[in-house]
């Protein structure tokens, strides 16, 4: 079994050493003594969420939280290309499931897009709500896959604020299923930013596809068959990241 992980924001910046101490403490510790009930001897990973962490030994379990005697310094460096995924609203859990899957497979920033066509409507009085539960459940699913790095869940945006983000893209990929281009055939490329764009269940509308064909979106297919929102972003991801 893999070494359990516990994400513990105040060590970035901070020097571990080998030999040296860390405290997991609140939460995450809470968490690890109470519910997972690690003692003494088991051993650990502690991440700080953006590419560092440590491997070590519980030294001791108590209400304080884990001490960890370090055995090994971790360093995740952040990947050439940097994946991003502008996934739609989705009405129920959807969204807050493509979240965790794509967390799992490794994207860096997922970008909650309000679409024309979404059924889902984060309104003024939600946001904060919403963007809880995305974020919750990207640290999740990133310490259930053993990441160090934790994707950043940026502040929802307008179809014009998409557009401009595409703009700016070293590649901008829309998924649509009446794309002739499968993402298999797509350059991807040596560095930069790639965006790909996961539509509501309601699909994107023709004045959304012009825009993002406008500012040189490329539009792909991911399959033979429509793929639902939640699962879209995460096959294509999967698809780059085999490339």
């Amino acid at each position: 079994m893999t070494d359990p992980l516990f994400l513990l924001e105040s060590l970035a910046g901070t020097r571990p050493t080998v030999g040296g101490e860390v405290l997991v403490d609140g939460t995450e510790g809470h968490h690890a003594v109470a519910v997972r009930r690690l003692r003494a001897g088991e051993r650990v990973v502690v991440a700080d969420g953006s590419g560092g962490g440590v491997r070590g030994e519980v030294v001791d379990a108590t209400k304080a939280g884990l001490r960890v005697r370090v055995s090994e310094v971790l360093d995740e460096p952040a990947p050439p290309v940097r994946l991003v995924v502008a996934q739609a609203l989705a009405k129920g859990d959807r969204g807050e499931l493509a979240v965790e899957m794509l967390t799992e497979v490794g994207v860096a920033e997922v970008v909650p897009w309000q679409a024309s066509r979404s059924v889902a409507r984060w309104s003024a009085d939600r946001v904060d709500r919403g963007l809880t539960r995305w974020r919750s459940t990207a640290r999740e699913a990133a310490k259930q896959s053993r990441r160090l790095r934790v994707p950043t869940v940026s502040d929802p945006v307008t179809t014009r604020s998409l557009v401009e983000r595409l703009g700016a893209a070293d590649l901008a990929l829309v998924l649509h299923e009446d794309a002739t281009d499968p993402i298999a055939a797509v350059g991807l490329p040596a560095a930069g930013e790639v965006v790909v764009v996961v539509g509501p269940e309601g699909g994107i509308s023709p004045e959304e596809l012009e825009a993002f064909a406008a500012v040189g979106a490329r539009t792909v297919r991911v399959g033979d068959h429509v793929l639902r929102t939640s699962t879209a972003g995460v096959v294509a991801l999967a698809a780059l990241l085999n490339r």
